[in-house]
């Protein structure tokens, strides 16, 4: 059993301990505030802002026609102990900054900067809405942008065109135009009529586009159960909201060359074979007077009389005028 004196110097030990622990804990506690200092004013460095002038506003607006030019101005805060320097430019649309905004702003600590743009309105733009975009950047990469929300002024014009409509074996192609200053989804109808009748006949439809203002689309339209012989015209039809309307018409022949090739060739064979076997029959017979003619000296295969009669040169000339029209005959040719 420990002695008195043992227990005592136990005791004495074990605060030595602790207090030789706390000097490593402040250490450790300073070691930690620095690092957290230093975030915290890393932070503050960076901690920069940027939004449209005079607040409240979650982007910048404008609205005019074509050839405008419109002013606002944009306002890069810091609230950090530190300077930065921020460089400011323009995306989407035409953003034209005050001098040296490009090469870099220097804005003080706790310290809000403000400075002009301008945007301008493209000239022949169509009335619609364009977008675009305030982009700024400091030294070390960070970047914050605004959005642009820009209004092109004008008429709304609704126009399109149908265009290069062709028919082909199992297709029909077109192309779309938008003439007008409005964005236009088509509605698309087709017909076709043939010589006996409509072949084909389609109702109207929504086509899966949006055509902008200007735009050109070339579009097929399938047509697998096409007609195999006919002679037809394809009739397009397209309208858009707003009044826009156009139509096309195309012309076609649908003939099966294979066939028809095919069909020639086997009547020009037989015809070939006919007249082989006729000219063969003939040489075998030994006859070459034409078919269906009667020989010489005679009148539909009854002789002719030996004896001169009455009218009887006459009536042998007549007969042989009939069977050989067109002859030359002399006095005595028939006796």
């Amino acid at each position: 059993m420990p002695s008195a004196a043992a227990r005592a110097l136990t005791r004495y030990r074990r605060p030595l301990r602790a207090r030789a622990a706390l000097p490593a804990a402040l250490g450790l506690c300073a070691a930690l505030c620095a690092v957290l200092g230093a975030a915290s004013r890393a932070h503050a460095a960076t901690g920069w802002s940027v939004a449209p002038a005079g607040g409240g506003r979650p982007s910048f607006y404008a609205e005019g026609p074509p050839g405008t030019v419109l002013q606002d101005t944009v306002s890069v805060t810091n609230p950090g102990r530190a300077p930065v320097v921020v460089r400011l430019s323009g995306t989407g649309l035409r953003t034209v900054f005050a001098e040296k905004a490009g090469n870099g702003i220097r804005v003080p600590a706790r310290t809000r900067a403000e400075v002009p743009f301008t945007v301008t309105v493209p000239n022949g733009a169509t009335p619609g809405d364009r977008s675009g975009a305030v982009v700024a950047r400091d030294t070390r990469g960070r970047t914050e942008t605004v959005p642009i929300r820009l209004r092109v002024g004008g008429p709304a014009l609704a126009a399109l065109t149908v265009e290069h409509l062709a028919v082909h074996a199992e297709r029909i192609t077109y192309e779309l135009v938008n003439r007008g200053t409005t964005v236009l989804v088509p509605r698309l109808a087709v017909r076709a009529d043939g010589v006996l009748g409509r072949v084909l006949d389609r109702a109207p439809r929504t086509l899966p586009v949006h055509l902008r203002p200007g735009a050109r689309l070339k579009l097929t339209e399938p047509w697998p159960d096409r007609p195999a012989l006919d002679a037809v015209d394809v009739r397009l039809t397209v309208t858009a909201s707003g009044g826009a309307h156009d139509t096309a018409t195309a012309s076609a022949r649908f003939i099966p060359w294979p066939t028809v090739t095919g069909a020639a060739a086997a009547l020009l064979t037989g015809a070939a074979a006919l007249l082989v076997v006729g000219r063969r029959r003939g040489a075998r017979s030994g006859d070459p007077t034409p078919e269906g003619l009667a020989p010489a000296g005679s009148a539909s295969g009854v002789p002719a009389s030996d004896g001169p009669t009455a009218g009887g040169a006459c009536d042998g000339a007549v007969a042989a005028e009939a069977l050989w029209p067109g002859g030359a005959f002399t006095e005595g040719a028939v006796k």
